[in-house]
């Protein structure tokens, strides 16, 4: 009997043990979720708040943060890396910067991928430094594209809420509660800030700054001058969005226009790179003679600058806005 007794009691406490932590993590969760939708009021991103909390656990990300911010590049890093929709801060990207750097410089003293160590542990800290970075302007590019894919469906949804009768703030609420990342996201901010009292147009403003694209300002320019001078606003959505659709046909008749010179420009980029190696392999000492040379050596620079230079003008070429 006694037994059973001290058993009970036991399933019992571990019962409302995990009840009691269960509680405790809904109620966690909520207030994060009111944090967040108060941060938004501040112009501050969820992300952002993430990183600041982030950050206060050590000194090396604060101070690098600090370093960026007297340098002028701190802002723009952090625009850049809310709009790839990571969760880093500028201290950590710099800190992965600097450590790519460190592996780089180290790896090309006992690689000479440049025939000279020198050369070699230069250019390797340099792409190592440089990986982070375009790794966060690759996530900021690829996630910019699928809010630009979804922002006709995007506008469609909120012109049919509208002649269904649902309010704009209301249509927004329900286009963050249907729509998958990144367009969610974006427009549950929206939604945030103008039910916690901000007004539309200033909701409206801090999307565009998040998200610059030509569509984006299309879209908050139509929404405040409809605002300012009357209108169909549902009209006006569903007009934006053919328009937008007419865009992206013509972007890519001008994309299979231009791909014959952007397998060019990758073709003679890579090839000065590809007979490099293969010279290397093929006769060791044809290249070291010359890298040995007083004047061989500045012939490697130039040559080495004149492909990044033939990169970046053929980028521009090839590169038609629309």
């Amino acid at each position: 009997m006694t037994i059973v007794i001290v058993s009970f009691f036991a399933i019992f406490a571990v019962v409302l043990i995990a009840v009691s932590a269960g509680w405790s993590m809904m109620e966690s969760r909520r207030k994060k979720k009111v944090v967040g939708m108060l941060a938004t009021v501040s112009g501050r991103s969820e992300a952002a708040e993430t990183t600041v909390l982030k950050e206060a656990g050590g000194d090396r990300p604060d101070a690098l943060t600090r370093l960026a911010s007297s340098l002028n590049i701190s802002a723009k890093l952090q625009a850049q890396i809310q709009q790839a929709g990571l969760d880093w801060s500028v201290g950590n990207l710099l800190l992965a910067m600097g450590v790519g750097v460190i592996i780089g410089a180290v790896l090309g003293l006992r690689v000479k991928v440049l025939l000279m160590p020198a050369l070699s542990s230069a250019a390797l800290a340099l792409v190592g430094g440089a990986l982070p970075y375009l790794w966060v302007l690759h996530k900021r590019n690829k996630r910019l594209g699928a809010f630009e894919e979804q922002f006709p469906e995007a506008l469609d949804f909120v012109g049919r809420a509208m002649r269904a009768g649902h309010a704009f703030s209301v249509s927004l609420e329900m286009l963050a509660d249907e729509s998958p990342e990144p367009l969610s996201r974006e427009f549950r901010q929206v939604f945030n800030e103008q039910n916690l009292g901000a007004p539309i147009e200033s909701a409206l403003q801090n999307l565009a700054k998040r998200v610059p694209l030509l569509d984006v300002s299309f879209f908050v320019s139509a929404v405040m001058l409809q605002k300012e001078t009357g209108g169909n606003l549902s009209e006006i959505l569903t007009k934006l969005a053919y328009v937008i659709r007419e865009r992206f046909k013509l972007k890519g008749q001008v994309r299979a226009a231009s791909a014959h010179g952007r397998v060019t420009g990758l073709i003679l980029t890579i090839m000065p790179v590809v007979l490099m190696f293969a010279l290397m392999a093929v006769a060791p000492g044809y290249l070291q003679g010359m890298a040995k040379d007083s004047d061989g050596k500045w012939l490697i620079v130039g040559a080495i600058c004149g492909q990044f230079l033939g990169y970046y003008f053929i980028r521009r070429i090839i590169n038609i806005k629309v």
